[in-house]
């Protein structure tokens, strides 16, 4: 198992919870956690919208249909996922970013996605 880093938010506090249901997380661990070898940088909690899920498919990355041979059962509009930030990055260009959950976002996900871009699409104040 990778050795991870610390977790930390954006913030500088200690990483809060994205989601236990569905189980987030390049670990699974609930938590957007990341390592060396996260090469994908799973590191934006959002929050879905059915734009997004609809966007992500378009470009070829399907959140929502379920895919039961890999424990997951598809994503729907509510829920809370640990998102790629250089695909939440993409989306806020296209106008269709996902709401963020600042305090499980990981300070990471800044080698990416700028403070502000995050601020922006805060959906916890």
């Amino acid at each position: 198992m990778p050795q991870k880093d610390p977790a930390v938010n954006i913030h500088g506090g200690a990483l809060a919870p994205c989601s236990t249901d569905p189980l987030t997380g390049y670990f699974r661990d609930a938590h957007c956690n990341t390592c060396s070898q996260d090469t994908g940088s799973h590191t934006v909690c959002a929050v879905m919208t059915a734009e997004f899920l609809a966007y992500s498919k378009y470009v070829g990355n399907d959140l929502s249909t379920p895919r039961p041979e890999f424990g997951f059962a598809g994503l729907r509009p509510g829920d809370s996922w640990c998102l790629c930030a250089s695909r939440f990055l993409q989306a806020h260009d296209e106008g269709c970013a996902p709401r963020v959950h600042l305090a499980a976002t990981h300070v990471r996900a800044l080698e990416i996605v700028p403070l502000d871009v995050l601020e922006a699409n805060a959906a916890d104040g």
